[in-house]
């Protein structure tokens, strides 16, 4: 089945259905979530965060 098809065939289904499917999706295919945004996400897990008061206050390391 083509994409094509499978959206006219969505288009068809009842509300709860389509939220149904949209879930399905979202849940299972996160190729719409930008790479920088799960490196940060894999970064804060990782406890790699900077305070923003520092981070807006105080100079980086390397600019000496």
């Amino acid at each position: 089945m083509s994409a094509s098809e499978l959206i006219e065939q969505f288009k068809t289904l009842p509300a709860k259905e389509r939220a149904q499917v949209a879930k399905f999706v979202v849940e299972n295919d996160d190729s719409w979530i930008p790479e920088s945004f799960k490196q940060g996400m894999a970064d804060a897990k990782a406890g790699q965060l900077v305070d923003l008061d520092t981070a807006l206050n105080e100079p980086y390391p390397g600019d000496k």
